[in-house]
């Protein structure tokens, strides 16, 4: 696909940056089939040019993603949703392990699977009014634990993940999550001066860096993201989980009338 013949992301190649933004604003960017496989397929196909050296991943200064599209999950069954649950770990992976540099700029809310793309970022800046959370567990689904550990320690990511509690931007970053905040309307600015900074250094040595940031922990990180594609499936798609959905979105309307 070309890079600019996207309908769900919109994409910068400026000089050596590649600003890949979400751009579903009606569903406030929720993450469906179609957009995951936007998103893949981006971050499959920037590497390839060999003039752009950073990736950013934002979804632009009032949102991020709402996470997963629950309209999508509540069709799914326990029996028919392997297809559905690799695409959405193909899309993590796709960025987890993108060879370039991927900073995320958080402008709103980052909830569930929006978190989760936040997660796979190499580090992360958010505007003031940004939100975090790891919701999956209010849907009966589990989470993504494995690399959100690595990032604010385990304890932390505990807290997160069996919580489900939102954090704030201020919040986030007193956790190590997020690097540094920035005012409404200013973040796109100061992160892609960032990312312009970085791509001014040699790509391949952009890319040892990356790749030796995840080699120094251990070798178990491919197999703790294969393992929680599975327990992922066990649940989604379950009697439970489809109650949970129900129930959101039960709420979700009366909050809209």
């Amino acid at each position: 696909m070309d890079l600019l013949n996207y309908q769900y992301l919109n994409i910068d190649l400026n000089q050596r940056v590649a600003t890949v933004t979400i751009h579903r604003p009606e569903k406030r960017n929720a993450l469906s089939p179609e957009v995951l496989t936007e998103i893949t397929q981006a971050f499959q196909s920037i590497p390839l040019n060999t003039e752009i050296h950073v990736i950013v991943l934002t979804g632009g200064e009032q949102y991020f993603s709402a996470g997963f599209d629950l309209n999508e999950i509540r069709k799914l069954e326990k029996i028919n949703n392997e297809s559905y649950t690799a695409l959405f770990h193909e899309t993590y992976r796709s960025i987890l392990f993108c060879p370039l540099p991927v900073i995320c700029a958080v402008g709103g809310a980052a909830i569930a699977g929006g978190f989760d793309l936040t997660m796979m970022c190499d580090f992360r800046y958010a505007s003031d009014r940004a939100k975090f959370g790891q919701r999956e567990i209010a849907l009966s689904l589990t989470p993504i634990l494995d690399p959100l550990w690595r990032i604010i320690g385990l304890g932390r990511a505990k807290e997160l993940t069996l919580t489900g509690r939102i954090y704030d931007a201020s919040e986030a970053k007193l956790i190590g999550y997020v690097n540094n905040i920035y005012p409404n309307g200013e973040l796109l600015k100061n992160v892609l001066k960032i990312a312009s900074d970085m791509s001014q250094f040699d790509r391949q040595t952009l890319v040892e860096t990356k790749q030796l940031s995840h080699q120094i922990l251990n070798q178990d990180l491919d197999s703790s993201m294969r393992i929680q594609e599975w327990l992922f499936r066990t649940y989604i798609g379950s009697d439970e989980n489809h109650h949970r959905i129900d129930s959101l979105l039960e709420t979700l309307k009366k909050n809209k009338s």
